[in-house]
């Protein structure tokens, strides 16, 4: 597993050696906007410490995870004026990063045109998140 840690694309955006467009962190998860997103707002909340998938991450981690999901939620439907989002969660063959993490997919009743992920990020920064 140690291995597969050096690897992680998502363990790289931990340590900062790549960039990420991030608009939370603590000392356990770190959210950030996904670079090819489905929808404006698409963002991703990922643990600070590699867990394979949910059969490898414990439980605090978890319900610390989908703590910051419903805060972020909250976040996108004020800023983005989204009509509701999807949260997806991936395990085995469909998930393409072998790393826990949980996607938050904004839905709009109406289609929209994707924008530029910085754009999105410049509206989400400035907000203080905090845990509830």
């Amino acid at each position: 597993m140690e291995g597969d840690k050096l690897e992680c694309l998502f363990c790289k955006i931990n340590d900062g050696s790549i960039p990420s467009y991030t608009i939370f962190e603590d000392e356990c998860v770190k959210v950030f906007l996904d670079v090819n997103p489905v929808s404006n707002g698409h963002t991703l909340i990922i643990p600070k410490k590699h867990y394979l998938n949910i059969d490898d991450i414990d439980n605090d981690t978890l319900i610390h995870i989908m703590d910051v999901a419903r805060y972020v939620k909250k976040l996108l439907m004020s800023k983005l004026d989204c009509n509701g989002v999807t949260l997806v969660q991936n395990n085995g063959d469909c998930q393409e990063i072998k790393h826990f993490h949980l996607h938050i997919q904004p839905y709009y009743k109406k289609q929209q045109e994707l924008y530029e992920v910085v754009d999105i990020y410049n509206l989400l920064k400035d907000e203080n998140l905090k845990e509830n």
